[in-house]
C-alpha cells in the first residue's frame, strides 16, 4: 500500500475545481492509496461508523481501512462478483457473485464465509440492505429483470419481483414497505411493494438517460437518482421530478450524507471527478464542488457517520488488440494492472 502526499493540504486546490459557476464552493481533502491486489473492480461499500470499505476486485473482496489504506482482510472464491450488502443487525455481509450465479454470505466481523446461496435467475449484479424490511435486496441483470429479497439472517430467497427492464442497477428502500428501482435501459424507476414483492408503479425519469446509483433521503421523501451528465431528484410520493443535477459521465453510483445534506455523484469519463450538491431544500439543489479523483472512478460509498466518500479503481497499462481473424466485436484485452488506488474524500 503507497499513500500519496500526506493530507494534501494544498493539493485540494487541484482536487477541487473551484469554478465561477460552483455557489458556496466547498475545500474537499482527497487521499490517495495503492492498495495492490489482481482483478478489476465494480461497487464499494461503506460500513457506517466503522471506517471499513469493503472493494469488489472481480474474484474476490479487499476489506480496506478508510482513514488509513491499510487492507484489513479478503473474502475470496466470488467469482464475477459486483457488490456487498450489510446486515449488521445479523452479523452477516453478502457479495452478488455473477460468475456462478451465487451470493456469499459471510461473517462481519471474521470475514469468514458462511455459505454460497444459490440464485437461479442469474445476472447477479446490485445489492442492498432494506433495514426497516429486514431484507437483502438483490437486483439482477437477468430476462426479465428481477428484484430478489433474502432473509439476512438465514440467507433463504423470500420473493422475487419481476422488472420491466433487463438491466436493473441501484435500490433503495423508503422504509414504508416501498422499494425503488433504477432500470438502466429504460431510464425509469420502479416501485416494488415489499410484501407482495411485485411492481406497482413506473416512473419516467427523463431528461436522466442510464439511471444507475440511487439514494433516498427520509426527511425529504426525494430520491437521488444517479446519470450520465445530469441527474435528477424524484419526489418519492407521486414520481415527479422536482430537480435536475450537471454531472460527469460514465456514472454508476451515487452516494448521500443525510445529516449533512451532501449529495455525492462519481463520474468516471475524462479525468475523474465527483460532483459535490447541497440539499438546501426538498426542490432546490447546490453544487458546491466537483472534485478530482482519478480516470474511470465511477462507484462510490459515503459513511454518514464518519462523513467521508469512498472510491476504488485500477489503473492499468495499454491494452493488447484483440489478435488477426478474431470474430468481430471481441475486445482488447485489458492491460496490467500497474496502480489500484483507492479513494478517500472529506471536507
Amino acid at each position: 500500500m503507497t499513500r500519496t502526499s500526506a493530507t494534501m493540504k494544498a493539493a485540494l486546490a487541484a482536487a477541487v475545481l473551484a469554478l465561477p459557476s460552483l455557489v458556496g464552493a466547498q475545500t474537499f481533502r482527497v487521499e490517495k492509496y495503492n492498495i495492490g491486489g489482481e482483478g478489476g473492480t465494480d461497487y464499494v461499500t461503506a460500513e457506517p461508523g466503522t471506517g471499513r470499505v469493503f472493494v469488489s476486485r472481480g474474484t474476490h473482496v479487499m476489506v480496506v481501512d478508510g482513514a488509513t489504506g491499510k487492507v484489513l482482510g479478503d473474502i475470496p472464491n466470488t467469482p464475477r462478483m459486483h457488490g456487498v450488502g450489510l446486515a449488521s443487525k445479523w452479523n452477516h455481509g453478502f457479495t452478488t457473485n455473477g460468475g456462478d450465479s451465487t451470493v456469499t454470505m459471510f461473517d462481519l466481523k471474521t470475514l469468514a464465509v458462511i455459505k454460497k446461496i444459490p440464485v437461479k435467475v442469474g445476472g447477479l449484479d446490485g445489492i442492498m440492505y432494506d433495514a426497516a424490511d429486514d431484507k437483502i435486496i438483490l437486483t439482477n441483470h437477468s430476462k426479465p429483470g428481477t428484484a430478489v429479497a433474502l432473509d439476512p439472517n438465514s440467507g433463504d430467497i423470500t420473493g422475487t419481483a419481476e422488472l420491466e427492464d433487463n438491466a436493473p442497477e441501484g435500490a433503495m428502500a423508503d422504509g414504508k414497505g416501498r422499494i425503488f428501482v433504477n432500470n438502466e435501459g429504460k431510464n425509469t424507476i420502479q416501485v416494488i411493494d415489499v410484501k407482495s414483492m411485485k411492481a406497482v408503479a413506473s416512473w419516467p425519469l427523463a431528461p436522466c438517460e442510464g439511471p444507475t446509483g440511487m439514494a433516498y433521503d427520509t426527511k425529504s421523501n426525494r430520491i437521488f437518482a444517479g446519470c450520465s451528465k445530469k441527474s435528477v431528484v424524484v419526489d418519492a410520493s407521486n414520481g415527479k421530478i422536482v430537480a435536475e443535477i450537471e454531472n460527469g459521465d460514465r456514472v454508476d453510483a451515487l452516494g448521500y450524507d443525510d445529516s449533512q445534506k451532501l449529495i455525492y455523484i462519481p463520474g468516471g469519463g475524462g479525468k475523474g471527478t465527483v460532483t459535490v450538491v447541497r440539499q438546501d431544500s426538498p426542490d432546490k439543489y447546490t453544487t458546491i464542488a466537483t472534485v478530482e479523483t482519478v480516470p474511470g472512478a465511477k462507484t462510490i460509498a459515503v459513511d454518514p457517520v464518519r462523513h467521508m466518500a469512498y472510491l476504488f479503481q485500477p489503473e492499468r497499462g495499454p491494452s493488447t488488440p484483440p489478435p488477426a481473424g478474431a470474430p468481430a466485436g471481441t475486445r482488447p484485452t485489458p492491460g496490467p494492472i500497474l496502480a489500484a488506488w483507492f479513494i478517500a474524500i472529506s471536507h
